[in-house]
């Protein structure tokens, strides 16, 4: 007997799920790390008592490439054929646009979600899950389709599906543009180009046409983008699942 597969509503269930199941994972951890991140600091502080100024940076040093390295070589890394690009070149850490990526968990304090479609000469084009993540993952595809559970360290921006919905998640409700979710990505975005692809850019917002820049929209809360390079496609409004 063939076995049933999930629909899109399904999957998008089990993924609220799981990002609920997720949260409650990430206070507990939080609470447990608070001890571990004093402790950090006070090593820190007789580093540079020390005189090893040199030796932080260092340290800053080979942990970036550390994270680079992981990037180059996790087989998890969102290497789908239908991607608009991977996410193999993003930013691993530090600050990008003021969008912090030192995080070590999510920060929960301001938490929405804004929604992104690409079509490219009328073919549609997915954002990677694992965008403003930084692997090595912790991938769940359990749901048949992939789920990024926990990474080393996480933006205030970042996406865990490819369903295309932008989480913003941050300390306090700073308002970022969807030309900061791409800095991250480290992916182009403009009137004439998005990721790789290039061509006249239509935009829509929630519908409308948007005539600016697209790098300057603003990631409201339900925030529904859609961005046709070349041939212009007609908006496709996004159904948002319960929960978010």
């Amino acid at each position: 007997m063939t076995q049933k597969k999930p629909s899109n509503a399904d999957r998008r269930r089990i993924a609220q799920e799981k990002i609920a199941a997720q949260r409650q994972a990430e206070a507990a951890r939080q609470k447990r790390t608070r001890l571990i991140s004093i402790v950090g600091g006070v090593v820190a502080v007789a580093v540079i008592a020390g005189g090893g100024t040199w030796v932080i940076v260092r340290a800053n040093s080979h942990a970036s490439t550390v994270a680079a390295k992981a990037a180059a070589s996790d087989p998890s890394i969102d290497h789908s054929t239908a991607l608009l690009a991977t996410t193999s070149a993003q930013s691993t850490g530090g600050t990008v646009d003021g969008v912090v990526g030192s995080n070590e968990m999510e920060n929960l304090n301001y938490h929405i979600h804004a929604h992104l479609t690409i079509f490219v000469n009328g073919v549609q084009k997915t954002i990677p899950y694992g965008v403003g993540i930084v692997p090595p993952y912790q991938l769940d595809t359990s749901s048949g389709s992939a789920f990024v559970s926990g990474g080393s360290k996480y933006f205030y921006l970042h996406t865990h599906d490819e369903t295309g919905i932008i989480h913003i998640e941050s300390p306090n409700n700073h308002v970022y543009t969807l030309g900061n979710f791409f800095d991250v990505w480290k992916q182009p975005l403009s009137t004439s180009q998005v990721g790789p692809d290039k061509g006249s850019v239509t935009t829509y917002v929630n519908g409308k046409i948007y005539t600016g820049d697209p790098a300057d929209i603003k990631l409201s809360k339900y925030e529904n983008i859609q961005l046709d390079v070349g041939k212009n496609t007609p908006f496709q409004n996004f159904s948002w699942p319960s929960g978010y």
